[in-house]
């Protein structure tokens, strides 16, 4: 097929790696992609967030399907416009993307499917964030009601840094004040067809900045898959996977159906597993968010374990063929993702600085490395453009050996003021 990939991150390279190993010949484009996913396929540069544009891009290039790897384009619509000119997109359309893009409008869907999650209420000014957080306590959840690119979401003990957060956001929208859950969160990435649910496999990832989960909130630090600590609680990882099916994916599903707002992509549940099972049904599986697309960095150690092609599935989704398609399939490797960060990141990360050492650590075993922010100067100097700017994937028959190849790996990268963290997937190990 020809292929168009939307975005220019690592989760957009680790679609693109998935789609080429595959070996099936497909011709991809990326937009606008950076310097890693340029060394692998074409890439062009146009406005990715315009549907007009994207449509007349996909129409002149007679590309087979589009892949929408960002959130901004599907909030724009993007989606919608390339439906209506007959062209498969793997993506939801603006309506349903606000199950990602409005923190209210997913709570107001969870509610109306019977699903499980914390309790939250929706303020417009300081005094309803201030009421909200006297009722339920500290820990205080503040988050942004709409896109904020990963970190609209604070948890604190601290009442004067949530009121700080809340004032941050408050000017560009309203603000959701929720219910602390405690226990391990659980990501889990869902194909849909507007009706049907397909599971892919669950991941785990690190959003604070330091070891320990000490410092900012990030956009991912860090991700391992399988979570095999899931067999202690749930007997097995299907089992698992069946019991978000049944009570959380295909409700929601179903509801988004009964609205006339088909969810036509890829459902990210954000969970978290609180102690609140019990006999009388209750798993005790709450969600925690939903995105409208796949979790970065989740994406890059799920997607190397996928033994199904990633292209059928995506294909199939986008045009309401997952019936026929039988549940994915994993191999029994463990992948671990340890991300690159450039200095002062998750503030105002310094970028422009020489990236090296990247032939090295990719020449270790099992290691592929995905681009998140990079950019080549005068053809041949690799810079870091962004925050987040690189994520060493390394696979491996166990977690143990996986780690040890993922952080052999990234000893070898030369970033200067470069951060990461060294306990990603520590636990699994164990």
């Amino acid at each position: 097929m020809k292929i168009l990939v939307l975005g220019s991150g690592a989760r957009e390279h680790a679609i693109i790696l998935s789609l080429l190993s595959e070996n099936a010949g497909h011709d991809i484009i990326a937009a606008p992609g950076n310097a890693g996913i340029a060394r692998d396929v074409t890439v062009a540069s146009f406005d990715i967030n315009d549907p007009v544009t994207v449509a007349n891009v996909a129409i002149e290039r007679a590309v087979d399907l589009v892949v929408i790897g960002p959130e901004a384009p599907l909030v724009a619509g993007v989606a919608d416009e390339l439906r209506e000119q007959g062209i498969p997109v793997f993506g939801p359309g603006k309506a349903a993307a606000h199950l990602e893009g409005s923190k209210t409008f997913a709570k107001r869907v969870m509610d109306a499917a019977g699903v499980p999650t914390g309790r939250a209420q929706r303020a417009t000014n300081l005094a309803e964030v201030e009421a909200a957080l006297d009722a339920y306590g500290a820990p205080y959840v503040v988050k942004a009601d709409g896109l904020a690119a990963g970190k609209g979401v604070l948890v604190t003990s601290e009442r004067d840094a949530a009121l700080d957060h809340a004032r941050r956001y408050l000017p560009s929208g309203s603000i959701l004040v929720e219910e602390f859950l405690d226990g391990q969160e659980v990501s889990l990435f869902l194909l849909s067809d507007g009706h049907r649910v397909l599971p892919l496999s669950p991941a785990q990832d690190y959003k604070r900045l330091g070891d320990g989960d000490a410092g900012p909130n990030t956009g991912g630090m860090g991700a391992y898959s399988p979570l095999p600590w899931l067999d202690e609680r749930f007997g097995s990882e299907d089992a698992f996977v069946d019991e978000v099916i049944r009570t959380i994916a295909q409700p929601v599903i179903t509801q988004l159906a009964e609205e006339q707002t088909p969810f036509i992509g890829l459902l990210y549940a954000g969970l978290i597993l609180t102690d609140k099972k019990d006999s009388a049904g209750d798993s005790g599986i709450r969600v925690i968010e939903f995105n409208a697309r796949f979790g970065d960095p989740e994406t890059q150690v799920v997607l190397p374990r996928l033994a199904t092609p990633l292209s059928t599935l995506l294909y199939a989704a986008a045009t309401g063929t997952l019936n026929e398609s039988e549940r994915p399939e994993f191999g029994m490797t463990t992948a671990v993702t340890v991300v690159l960060a450039s200095e002062n990141y998750p503030a105002t990360p310094i970028t422009g600085r020489e990236i090296t050492g990247l032939y090295a650590a990719e020449a270790i075993d099992g290691v592929h490395i995905a681009h998140a922010a990079t950019a080549l100067v005068d053809g041949t100097r690799l810079t870091a453009s962004g925050g987040r700017v690189l994520n060493v994937v390394a696979l491996g028959t166990t977690f143990g050996e996986a780690r040890e190849r993922a952080y052999d790996a990234i000893g070898l990268i030369g970033l200067e003021g470069a951060q990461y963290r060294t306990d990603i997937a520590k636990r699994a190990a164990l």
